[in-house]
C-alpha cells in the first residue's frame, strides 16, 4: 500500500478517527502501519504532518465542546435565576456544575458571617466528611479564609504544602478528613463586597488552568446573583407583606373612624332632635354591642340599655375617679368606666359591659358617648332652671300677690300650661342650706317635677315650693318628702295646705303648709310630709279656722300672765311635771330644784287654775294647751288674754 507514491485518501483515516472522536492515541495507528509496510520516507512524513494536523483539529473540537458545555451550564444557571424560586436548590444547582465542569471531585460553598465575622459551609456537592460540610473558616484562615478575605482566586494543587495561607488546625483537619488534596477558590461578589467563595478541588495533586478559574469565577458571579436576587426577592415580599398589614391596619382603621363618625353624627343628631340620655346609650350598644347603664352624680341609674348585671358601687366609683384623672375609659374586666364630668363638675358616669374586646377607636365612642350625655344633662338642667325661673316667678307672684290684674296671671300661667282654676295642693319642703350642689339638685329636681306635672315651683332660702295639680295635700306632702330626700340624700320635711282654686287663696295656703312643715320639725318629725289632716289636733288649731288664742286663755291663760307678769317659771314646770309622769321627785331633779319648791309651784298653779286641775280630763287639756303654746309662733295666734 505504501510502496509507490501515497494515496491522498489514505489521509482520510484520520478524519474517520476525527469523526468518531477517537482518543489520541489511535492516530498514531495509521503510522505505525506505513512503518511497518516499509513506506517510504515523505509518505511517513505526509502522514505524520497529518497525524499533527488531525490531533490539532481534535484539540480545537475538544476545547469547542467544552466551551460549549460551560455556555450551556451558564446559561442553565442564568435560566435558574430568572425563574428563582428556592434560593437554596439555584445555588445546589451552581455547585453541581461546577463540579462537573471543572471534572473536580469535590465542590462547594462558602458565604460570609456579618455577625459572626467568619465564613461557614452553605453548599457541597461529593463531601463525604461531616465535620466539612460543618467547617467554619476565620476571615484569613486556610485557603477561602485568604479568598474571602483579599477577594483574589487562589488555586492550590498542593493544599498541605501551600505556605501562602495561614493554616489552622481544625481546618486542616477537616481538609484531611475529606482527603483533599488541589483546591481552587474564587470570590463571589456584589459590587464591591465579598459575600462568600465558590470552590472546586480534587483528592489528588493537579494544576488549574486559567481557563477553570474563569469558568469557576463565573458561577461564582451567577451565585452572588442568585443570593442577592433572593436577598431582593425576600425584602420585596417583607416589604410586600408589611404593605398588605398596612393597608390592613389603614382599612380597620378607616372603618373604626367611620365608624365613630357615624356614631358622631348619630349622636349629634340627637341633641339637635331634642333626644335624651336613654337615645345616646341606645346608639352605643347599637355600634358597640353589649349593655349600658348611665349613672347620675350620686350613683343613681338614669338610663339603662340593656342589663349590664351586679354592678360593685366600689370598684365603679373606683373606676371612674381613674377615668377622670386620666381623661379617658377605665377598664375593669369585661367592664368600660368612662366619667361624665364638666369642667371639674362630676355629672354621672357610663357603665359599657361589652361581650367582646374593645379597641381604642371604640374607647372613643364611648367617651364621645359621655361627652354629649354630659351636653345632654347641662341642656337639660339648663333648660329646667330656665323654666323653673318662669315658673318660680309665676309663684313668687301669687304668694305675694304683686300682680293686681288676674289677666295677666292667668294668660303667664296658660303658656306654662297650668290651669289656676283647678284644684291644687301647695307644698313647702323644708331642706338644710346645705352646698351649691344639693341646692342646683334640689332646683333641678323641682323644676322637673313641676314641668311634668304642670305645676310651679320657687324657692325662698331654705324652702322650696310647689303649686301642685290635686286634691290630697298630705299625699302631696308624703311624696315631695320622699322623693326630694331621696334626691338630695338627706331628710326633707314638707307641708302642705289645699287645695285650693283660683290666684287669690295661694297666699294664705302657703302660710299653712309652712305652720305645717314647721310644726312636723317642732313635733320632732323631721324627713315627715304631712297636711294639717294628717297633724292630729295640731292641724286643726293651726288650720286655716282655728282660735288657738281662745284655747290658751281658756286652758291656761292664768298661768300665762302670772308667769309674764312675774318672771316665774310656772309654765316650765308644768310642762316638766306631765313630761315626768306627775313625779315630784323627778320635775325636781330635771328643774334642778328641791322638791318642796316644784310644791309651791304646783300649788300656786292649782291656785291659779282652780281645783280639779289635775283630772284626767282637765290635764289632757292642759297638756294639749301646753304643747300648743310652745307651737304658738308658728300658729300665728294672738297672745293669750291677759287678767
Amino acid at each position: 500500500m505504501f510502496k509507490g507514491t501515497i494515496n491522498p485518501m489514505t489521509c482520510t483515516v484520520f478524519l474517520d478517527l476525527l469523526a468518531r472522536e477517537a482518543p489520541p492515541v489511535e492516530f498514531e495507528a495509521p503510522l505505525v502501519e506505513a512503518r511497518a509496510a516499509g513506506a517510504a520516507p515523505e509518505i511517513l512524513a505526509e502522514l505524520d504532518r497529518a497525524k499533527l494536523a488531525a490531533l490539532r483539529v481534535r484539540a480545537l473540537l475538544e476545547h469547542r465542546a467544552r466551551r460549549e458545555a460551560e455556555l450551556s451550564a451558564l446559561f442553565e444557571t442564568a435560566g435558574d435565576l430568572a425563574g428563582l424560586r428556592d434560593v437554596g436548590a439555584v445555588l445546589e444547582a451552581i455547585v453541581r456544575r461546577a463540579r462537573r465542569l471543572l471534572h473536580a471531585d469535590i465542590s462547594y460553598m462558602t458565604l460570609h458571617d456579618p455577625e459572626h465575622g467568619d465564613t461557614y459551609m452553605r453548599v457541597t456537592d461529593g463531601s463525604v466528611s461531616g465535620a466539612f460540610r460543618a467547617l467554619r473558616l476565620p476571615m484569613g484562615a486556610g485557603l477561602g479564609g485568604l479568598v474571602a478575605q483579599t477577594g483574589t482566586p487562589y488555586a492550590s494543587p498542593d493544599y498541605f504544602a501551600d505556605e501562602r495561607f495561614r493554616h489552622r488546625a481544625h481546618i486542616d483537619m477537616a481538609v484531611k478528613e475529606e482527603a483533599l488534596v488541589a483546591i481552587l477558590g474564587v470570590p463571589m461578589r456584589l459590587g464591591a463586597q465579598i459575600i462568600g467563595v465558590l470552590f472546586a478541588a480534587n483528592r489528588s495533586a493537579r494544576p488549574f488552568a486559567q481557563e477553570e478559574v474563569t469558568l469557576l469565577a463565573s458561577l461564582a458571579a451567577h451565585a452572588a446573583v442568585a443570593l442577592d436576587n433572593a436577598r431582593l426577592l425576600e425584602e420585596t415580599r417583607t416589604a410586600l407583606g408589611e404593605l398588605s398589614a398596612a393597608n390592613q391596619l389603614i382599612q380597620a382603621r378607616s372603618a373604626a373612624v367611620e365608624r365613630a363618625a357615624q356614631a358622631h353624627d348619630r349622636m349629634t343628631g340627637l341633641v339637635v332632635r331634642g333626644g335624651g340620655v336613654e337615645d345616646v346609650a341606645a346608639v352605643v350598644t347599637d355600634i358597640l354591642g353589649g349593655a349600658l347603664i348611665v349613672l347620675d352624680a350620686d350613683g343613681r341609674r338614669l338610663a339603662a340599655v340593656g342589663s349590664v348585671g351586679d354592678l360593685d358601687e366600689a370598684e365603679v366609683a373606683d373606676a371612674a375617679a381613674a377615668s377622670r384623672g386620666i381623661g379617658r375609659s377605665v377598664q375593669r374586666g369585661d367592664m368600660w368606666v368612662t366619667s361624665v364630668a364638666s369642667g371639674t363638675e362630676i355629672l354621672g358616669t357610663l357603665v359599657l359591659r361589652a361581650p367582646n374586646e374593645v379597641v381604642i377607636t371604640d374607647q372613643r365612642i364611648l367617651e364621645r358617648a359621655a361627652l354629649v350625655t354630659a351636653l345632654l344633662l347641662l341642656f337639660r338642667r339648663t333648660a329646667a332652671a330656665a323654666e323653673g325661673r318662669v315658673r318660680g316667678e309665676l309663684l313668687d307672684d301669687l304668694l305675694t300677690g304683686r300682680v293686681v290684674h288676674p289677666d295677666g296671671l292667668y294668660g303667664r300661667a296658660r303658656l306654662l300650661g297650668v290651669d289656676l282654676d283647678a284644684p291644687h295642693t301647695l307644698v313647702v319642703a323644708r331642706h338644710g342650706a346645705g352646698e351649691p350642689a344639693p341646692r342646683q339638685r334640689t332646683a333641678f329636681w323641682a323644676s322637673s317635677d313641676a314641668a311634668s306635672r304642670h305645676g310651679l315651683m320657687a324657692a325662698r332660702g331654705e324652702e322650696t315650693i310647689l303649686l301642685l295639680p290635686g286634691t290630697d295635700p298630705g299625699a302631696a306632702a308624703q311624696r315631695v318628702a320622699r322623693e326630694l330626700g331621696g334626691a338630695l340624700g338627706t331628710p326633707v320635711t314638707a307641708g302642705a295646705a289645699g287645695p285650693v282654686r283660683g290666684p287669690a287663696a295661694v297666699a294664705d295656703a302657703y302660710r299653712e303648709a309652712r305652720r305645717c312643715a314647721e310644726a312636723l320639725l317642732a313635733l320632732g318629725r323631721t324627713g315627715e310630709g304631712a297636711g294639717s289632716a294628717e297633724l292630729g289636733f295640731v292641724g286643726l288649731l293651726i288650720g286655716r279656722d282655728r282660735d288657738v288664742g281662745g284655747f290658751l286663755g281658756s286652758a291656761i291663760g292664768p298661768v300665762l300672765t302670772y308667769d309674764q307678769r312675774r318672771g316665774t317659771a310656772l309654765v316650765q314646770t308644768l310642762e316638766t311635771y306631765f313630761g315626768t309622769g306627775s313625779s315630784l321627785s323627778k320635775t325636781a331633779e330635771r328643774l334642778h330644784i328641791h322638791v318642796n319648791t316644784v310644791t309651791q309651784r304646783l300649788d300656786r298653779v292649782g291656785r291659779l287654775l282652780g281645783e280639779g286641775w289635775q283630772s284626767p280630763e282637765r290635764a289632757l287639756e292642759i297638756q294639749l294647751a301646753l304643747r300648743l303654746n310652745r307651737l304658738r309662733p308658728l300658729t300665728g295666734a294672738p297672745e293669750a288674754p291677759q287678767e
